[in-house]
């Protein structure tokens, strides 16, 4: 990645390996302990940033240390010394148990987001399991939080997701994560309470969702580099075969066994969802020196900017650094705000208008399925398109899916309808395939679990705001026109906005080439996980 933060910090990782290897040409002695530990100081000085005293202290343990082996860098996926002694880059394997890694997230994301978009199914359950339409006006709006609750949560927990994903690891997050949406799923079918669902599923299971949903996306980063779009494809396109026919599933089986069993049939796919989880493996080993000079410089410190330090590491904000970060994040924020609003209000829209009660679940298992193959082919051509061009994908999809949106209203038939759905679903297929991607090429594998966590978080807001706004509109003019109205202008104008993103990107670049001329010394700070990529913390790596 070549792009250069605004404050004229070093980008990523990269930055940090170039300037490690001209540290390290420097410093080279030829054979001998010496000369090892002058390439290690040339290295470290130039790609880390460390403080005086901790390379002193490691000066003086150098001799010995070489004598017993026991001063060597770790040997691993990413450890590999180049010829200059410099640390070469980290290279995924591009396959291997990574596909195991594939499956996984594949069936995390379609059993979470099967449940969670067949939620108008459950919705009329719900209702009809309280047997209160008449008694009270205002169950349906009632009715609603639950869903909305459920889904908010995925998007609010996400900056605290990719905290703990930082620190914990995507294995020990994504498992305890499955572990309490099962809870929730489990726990709502012992209750016919409203308000006791509104914890269990809308709490419960929306935080437990977050929580396995995005070590997902992170883990696949440290498998693939230049097959990633391929495997989110796969991951996105292969969850269709759980939440494609769920819909369908859910209208025949709960008929038959009733909300609560339901309830319970839900919560195995999250029982499975939890061992599946342990096979997010992290494959970079940890960096023993940067844990060292972590551990020297907090004891130089005052109690006071320890605090201070810790908390910087867990609240790390350095993407928002980015000006290209900042616009792709409010693009898509704007461009989310319409989002929810044709899940929510078709089948009832259909109903409404053309009578359809019997055929209504058609609507779901359509933009499913389009959904499913819009990732998977946006994957492989995510591969296809170079750097940050990929973003004129979602650029193509917000367009597109604004109008569709405001060409619902001037169907004259449930077929019209079913065909729209078609393209709602193929739009939703390629922007939500190419958003991880996008992430790696703005920020690096260094900072993307952090990126991701901050954007969906971003997104939380407009997202649960936008179906309360129709629901009003709908309530204000008594018809559903209005709100697909709404719903298409949010993700044309985020569409603009990401338009404006490469080429911001281009001036960044011609602007770093010209500084890089001047013969500048730039040096980074610390990065949050030292040497790791995200989700692969100290503890996790010897496993």
């Amino acid at each position: 990645m070549e792009e250069e933060e605004e404050d004229g910090g070093g980008g990523g990782g990269e930055a940090g390996s170039e300037a490690a290897a001209g540290g390290g040409g420097r410093g080279g002695r030829p054979g001998g302990a010496a000369g090892m530990w002058d390439r290690l100081r040339g290295s470290r000085a130039a790609g880390g940033g460390r403080s005086a005293a901790a390379m002193a202290q490691r000066d003086e343990k150098g001799p010995a240390a070489a004598g017993t082996g026991e001063g060597e860098p770790r040997a691993g996926a990413g450890a590999e010394r180049g010829p200059s002694g410099a640390a070469a880059p980290f290279q995924p394997p591009e396959g291997g148990f990574g596909w195991v890694v594939v499956f996984a997230a594949a069936w995390c994301n379609g059993s979470i987001f099967g449940i969670h978009n067949s939620f108008g199914i459950l919705y009329m359950m719900l209702q009809s399991d309280l047997g209160e339409g008449e008694k009270d006006p205002a169950l349906e709006f009632k009715t609603a939080w639950v869903g909305s609750l459920a889904m908010g949560m995925i998007f609010f927990c996400s900056p605290i997701v990719s905290i703990f994903t930082d620190r914990l690891g995507c294995r020990t997050t994504a498992a305890s994560g499955a572990a309490i949406a099962f809870i929730g799923l489990l726990s709502s079918s012992f209750t016919k309470s409203l308000e006791v669902r509104y914890f269990t599923y809308g709490i419960l299971f929306g935080c437990g969702s977050s929580f396995a949903f995005q070590p997902s996306l992170v883990i696949l980063g440290h498998y693939f580099k230049r097959r990633l779009g391929l495997a989110n494809g796969i991951v996105a396109g292969g969850s269709c075969l759980i939440s494609v026919p769920l819909p369908f599933f859910l209208k025949m089986v709960g008929k038959a066994i009733g909300l609560a069993h339901t309830f319970q049939v839900l919560s195995a796919l999250m029982l499975i969802q939890i061992f599946l989880s342990l096979t997010y493996r992290p494959i970079l080993p940890p960096s023993c020196d940067s844990q060292h000079d972590g551990q020297d410089k907090l004891g130089s410190r005052s109690m006071r900017q320890q605090c201070w330090s810790q908390t910087r590491k867990y609240f790390n904000l350095r993407v928002f650094r980015r000006k290209t970060y900042r616009i792709w994040a409010f693009g898509i924020a704007t461009a989310v705000l319409g989002y929810l609003v044709p899940y929510m209000n078709l089948v009832k829209y259909v109903e409404k208008r053309f009578q359809e009660t019997k055929k209504d679940w058609i609507l779901l298992v359509c933009l499913g399925a389009m959904s499913g193959l819009g990732r998977l082919v946006s994957g492989r051509i995510g591969d296809c398109i170079p750097g940050l061009k990929k973003i004129y994908l979602q650029v193509a999809s917000f367009m597109l899916l604004g109008i569709l949106c405001m060409m619902i209203p001037q169907c004259q038939g449930f077929e019209g309808v079913i065909v729209i759905c078609l393209f709602l679903g193929l739009c939703d297929g390629f922007f939500t395939t190419i958003m991880a991607p996008i992430a790696f090429e703005l920020v690096g594998p260094m900072q993307a679990s952090q990126a991701i966590g901050y954007l969906m978080g971003l997104m939380a807001v407009p997202m649960t705001a936008g179906t309360p706004i129709a629901g009003y509109l709908n309530d204000y003019f008594e018809n559903y026109d209005a709100a697909f109205y709404f719903a298409g202008v949010p993700p044309i104008i985020g569409g603009l906005v990401l338009s404006v993103v490469p080429l911001v990107h281009q001036r960044m670049l011609k602007k770093q080439r010209l500084d890089s001329g001047k013969d500048k010394m730039l040096v980074s700070e610390a990065v949050v996980n030292g040497e790791l990529l995200p989700g692969c913390p100290a503890s996790e790596a010897h496993m």
